[in-house]
């Protein structure tokens, strides 16, 4: 457990950049429901890597890999690329719905990252406002300074910005009220029990009063049963 270069962890890592490169990561679309209508308004680009071997590979095990192999700058524009092809092909059919897609702290570090993103925009002639971009708490506060110069550029550009897994990082308020934060994702471990744990529903209730006080719009992450979906 202590040792992260287990045989295992090695072998991944070149099974990895071979699947890569042979196009065998997959990406799935995860809904995100409108609670008032029951309707998407939006889907995730999550990413799966169905090993041959191996079977179904996690992605909190194999996306740290990406950071360590170098793909990190690659990979996400092959995420952001295919997630932008399916958002085309679903518009051309008359489905309209928003694109989220993560960010890892590396691509907040990357200053010729939002240049790309615009490249990717015009080659399926995307909307800004279609496009989510998801960040994680943590990255946010790697390097405040530059994240806020980053962030900027995104929402210059017009695309729509995210808090990913909310509540469960090094938040500040004092950031949440200075970024160009359009939303912010409860993360699903408040969410997934909050019908056994009267805490958790606190939690959920003040997080969404605060979100729409400050004029954000608010997503519950890891909504599996009706109880959940009612009690939200």
């Amino acid at each position: 457990e202590i040792d992260t270069h287990s045989p295992r962890r090695l072998v991944l890592m070149g099974d990895l950049r071979t699947a890569f490169d042979a196009g065998r990561l997959v990406l799935h679309y995860q809904p995100i429901i409108d609670i008032a209508s029951g309707l998407p308004r939006g889907v995730e680009a999550l990413a799966r890597w169905p090993h041959p071997e191996k079977g179904f590979i996690p992605p909190d095990e194999f996306i740290p890999l990406i950071e360590q192999t170098g793909l990190v700058r690659n990979f996400a524009c092959w995420v952001i690329d295919t997630a932008l092809a399916q958002w085309s092909a679903w518009r051309k059919q008359g489905i309209d719905v928003v694109m989220s897609v993560n960010l890892s702290m590396r691509n907040l570090q990357d200053k010729g990252f939002p240049e790309k993103l615009a490249e990717l925009m015009r080659k399926w002639s995307v909307t800004p406002q279609a496009l989510l971009l998801e960040i994680t708490e943590s990255a946010m506060m790697s390097d405040p300074g530059q994240v806020l110069g980053l962030l900027t550029s995104f929402s210059d550009m017009g695309v729509q910005i995210a808090i990913d897994d909310f509540g469960t990082g090094y938040s500040s308020l004092s950031y949440l009220k200075r970024l160009p934060v359009h939303e912010i994702k409860i993360d699903r471990s408040f969410v997934l029990d909050m019908t056994r744990d009267k805490d958790d529903v606190v939690i959920v209730r003040s997080t969404i009063d605060l979100a729409h006080n400050l004029g954000l719009k608010v997503v519950a992450e890891g909504v599996e049963d009706e109880a959940t979906l009612t009690l939200l």
